[in-house]
């Protein structure tokens, strides 16, 4: 955590603080907070931290009392894991004084409220706090999705007002987002970014729009896996493990929704929904159903999952828990493996499954492709021989599990084969007619297509039953998940089965139904256009999006950042796949995203995307 220093921080160069709001180089000496719950307590902490003297103001004793015992329980096990010492603890603590009355925050240069997301109380607050502090005074409020605008016209002087949204753990989370109102005044917002930046957190900076950056990209990827969830398209544990093993996130969206709160997640939405009428933030009528019943999530101990006790973060077995009797077995028989393609995600594919004990066949248009495979598979397993991760013999066994070719008809044999081709699906459909008269009967047909009908390769066939996909990520060597998808004429045989082979190569089997994105990119995709929605918007820079879903949600890249990654052309190609598919408006391509596709800034691979890679 941050180090402890001794002086006020003064928010610009100037030593003297400001009595005029319009002034910039104010000095912030003392802060007020006025609400100490786990949030407010935070805040407190944060600041107490850095060397400020502070006032935390409740309702009453016993909301004094808790805040005060949240911030030793706090600074005590900070103290406990070696990363405060003693007297820096004790020093903290003296830093704080606690009040009942707004009248005590009198000498405050800075105020934070951080009460509960009421608008009529967050403005009575303020309306207080105008009659008790100086007219320098800077205010400010901790909501999540309120209008600060609004909360601001309480006060006479409303440039004065701004947005700190601090994340929860405060102590701990390194974003703070500060949200301008049309009326901040310019040397508010910059006294204030800088004393952000000076507690050693990341200031972002956006207008006042409801959700603010993060929970508004957020809280629409939330609401989106709840539908897909009251849709019965997956499982909870499918839909949790699919973005945890697919993109990385560090939970799942629904448990995610159980840790905020089912309760606060609909408050949220519904605010979003109400100022912005995106129908993509109307909350999913499952949540308002579940509120009602009492499912709160955690803090209940039943949200979409059923938990130990209330407040426990343990899950236990409920009615919808998967059971021993549920694991899938292999229901064919599958021990030559081939795959069609020579790309970097069909090289990845051929290793999995040599990797995992099959004799694999790989398929491509010359010899030069099919010998580009092998290589790319040699040069893998001999970075982990380098790395201790593989035995040299294992390395040739695995070698020797091999055979390429350049005739679709050595695959007369196989088991299960994979196409890993070009997203056309005229060339799949194509490839699926060949592969209906080659192969055995009985043998299965997958198809990783990412976007593409898988309906419509199985009709290609006269055995659409044993069509089926398998949709693994790049690169596949490495990423945990696969997509099972199941077409209307897919046999339950073939899908357990394939579900099976997943887990026999180490991989995690999510399933679901043919529809454009599968779970993976039916969340992802539409975050991200959001995202692109928010730049064009001009309502924070990309920098700022990517800080705040790094820092703010703990997601290992911001959306600018991946999406550059991906390929914008990719990106586009999907987006459209989802908008044709669903006819959802908020699921329309943002023209910004066409734009930069129709100027070849594709992202890494041109050099030149959202941002201009050339230059680094």
């Amino acid at each position: 955590m941050p180090g402890m220093t001794s002086a006020p921080v003064t928010a610009t160069t100037s030593a003297d603080p400001a009595q005029d709001p319009s002034v910039p180089g104010r000095t912030f000496r003392t802060v007020g907070v006025i609400g100490l719950g786990t949030m407010g307590a935070g805040i407190v902490e944060v600041f107490a931290r850095h060397g400020f003297d502070v006032i935390g103001v409740d309702v009453d004793t016993e909301g004094v009392d808790r805040g005060r015992q949240h911030l030793e329980n706090s600074t005590g096990r900070a103290v406990s894991r070696g990363k405060l010492g003693e007297d820096e603890q004790a020093e903290l603590l003296g830093r704080v004084r606690y009040a009942t009355d707004i009248a005590d925050l009198a000498g405050a240069d800075l105020v934070v409220e951080a009460v509960v997301e009421s608008l009529e109380v967050k403005k009575g607050i303020f309306r207080a706090l105008e009659q008790v502090v100086a007219p320098g005074a800077v205010l400010a409020t901790n909501t999540s999705s309120l209008s600060v605008t609004e909360i601001s016209t309480a006060n006479a002087h409303p440039g004065r007002v701004i947005g700190i949204h601090f994340f929860n753990p405060a102590p701990v989370q390194g974003l703070v987002e500060v949200v301008r109102t049309v009326v901040t005044e310019p040397a508010v917002l910059e006294d204030v970014t800088g004393l952000v930046r000076s507690l050693g957190k990341n200031p972002v900076v956006c207008g006042d729009k409801a959700g603010f950056i993060a929970n508004t990209l957020l809280f629409g990827y939330l609401n989106h896996a709840v539908s897909m969830f009251e849709q019965r398209y997956a499982t909870r544990e499918d839909i949790d493990a699919a973005m945890r093993f697919g993109c990385g996130y560090p939970m799942g969206p629904l448990a995610l929704v159980d840790l905020i709160g089912l309760d606060t997640t609909y408050e949220i939405l519904e605010t979003m929904y109400r100022q912005g009428r995106d129908r993509l933030h109307a909350p999913t009528p499952i949540l308002k159903q579940m509120v009602t019943a009492g499912m709160l999530g955690r803090k209940s101990g039943r949200g979409f999952y059923t938990y130990e006790a209330p407040d426990s973060p343990r899950t236990v077995r409920d009615d919808m828990t998967p059971g021993t009797d549920d694991q899938p077995e292999l229901r064919h028989h599958v021990r030559t493996v081939g795959v069609v393609g020579t790309g970097t995600m069909a090289t990845g594919i051929v290793e999995v499954f040599a990797k995992g004990g099959y004799d694999v066949v790989y398929v491509g248009r010359s010899a030069a492709k099919v010998d580009g495979v092998r290589a790319g598979v040699e040069r893998s397993l001999d970075k982990a021989v380098q790395r201790g991760k593989l035995e040299e013999a294992a390395r040739d066994e695995v070698l020797g599990r091999l055979s390429g070719t350049t005739s679709l008809d050595d695959l007369a044999g196989v088991d299960l084969v994979v196409e890993a081709i070009a997203e056309d699906l005229a060339v799949k459909t194509t490839l699926f007619e060949n592969l209906d008269e080659i192969c055995k009967p009985g043998a299965i047909l997958a198809t990783t297509t990412s976007s593409l009908p898988i309906i419509a390769c199985a009709r290609a066939t006269t055995r659409p039953q044993d069509v089926v996909g398998m949709h693994f990520f790049n690169p596949a060597a490495v990423m945990k998940l696969v997509e099972v998808v199941s077409t209307v004429a897919t046999s339950p045989e073939v899908t357990e089965t394939t579900q099976a082979l997943v887990g026999k190569l180490g991989k995690v089997a999510v399933s679901c139904g043919d529809r454009a994105g599968f779970i993976v990119n039916a969340l992802l995709f539409p975050y991200l256009n959001d995202a692109v929605r928010m730049l064009e918007a001009h309502y924070a820079s990309a920098d700022d999006i990517d800080t705040a879903m790094k820092q703010g949600c703990a997601l290992p890249m911001g959306p600018f950042e991946l999406l550059d990654v991906v390929g914008n052309d990719v990106s586009l190609a999907i987006q459209r796949e989802l908008y044709l598919e669903f006819r959802e408006p908020g699921f329309a391509p943002a023209p910004l995203l066409e734009q930069l596709v129709t100027a070849g800034y594709l992202g890494r691979k041109t050099q030149r995307g959202f941002r201009d890679y050339s230059r680094r």
